[in-house]
């Protein structure tokens, strides 16, 4: 009987080390996939500065000046992104080859609700570099014209997504996809509370 409990017990610590480790694996891909996307963002921007591996400069006579920033995005329009009942989800913010989604400050969307990372990281905007990094490979598309994306977040909860060199004809698809996304999540959000 006691032997019984013994084990009863091992298998609810071992059942309950693997849930805990389920959810670490889970946050360990989701900080990989921000690294990866970070170092796309990092690539891209050596690739438009002319960078080029190994280059070896001699030292300048006189002293370098340093670069002066890009100028920020100007954005074209904005554009709230709401629910069909009107709750703001989010403002996107939409430049000519490039989008900024800033999430409503008064809704904690968390990275890890569903269909976020499921479906519009991996199935949308992984899917979009995929094809661009394909056509870049193909000389169909420069490499510095590849889909790149970012998501700044404060812990898990995401704050805004920002999406560069994006094609005219994928505008409306994102735009589309992510207000369904952010709807969808917003809905799980109200049945968890």
């Amino acid at each position: 009987m006691v032997k019984e409990a013994m084990e009863g017990e091992k298998v609810k610590k071992i059942a309950e080390f693997r849930t805990l480790l389920e959810k670490r694996i889970q946050e360990m891909k989701t900080e990989l996939e921000g690294m990866q996307a970070l170092l796309e963002f990092i690539n891209a921007t050596l690739l438009e500065k002319g960078f080029k591996k190994a280059e070896i400069r001699k030292p300048a006579a006189t002293p370098i000046v340093p670069e002066t920033p890009p100028p920020a995005v100007e954005y074209e329009k904005s554009i709230p992104l709401k629910t069909v009942a009107g709750d703001l989800l989010a403002n996107l913010h939409v430049a000519k080859d490039s989008m900024q989604v800033v999430l409503a400050e008064d809704k904690e969307f968390n990275i890890n609700t569903p269909p976020f990372m499921s479906f519009l990281v991996e199935r949308v905007l992984a899917k979009m570099q995929e094809k661009d990094r394909e056509a870049a490979g193909t000389g169909e598309n420069a490499p510095d014209r590849i889909i790149s994306y970012n998501i700044a977040r404060d812990g898990d909860t995401i704050r805004e997504i920002t999406i560069r060199n994006i094609e005219p004809d994928r505008l409306r698809e994102l735009k589309s996809t992510i207000r369904w996304t952010l709807e969808k999540m917003y809905e799980k959000m109200k049945t968890d509370s």
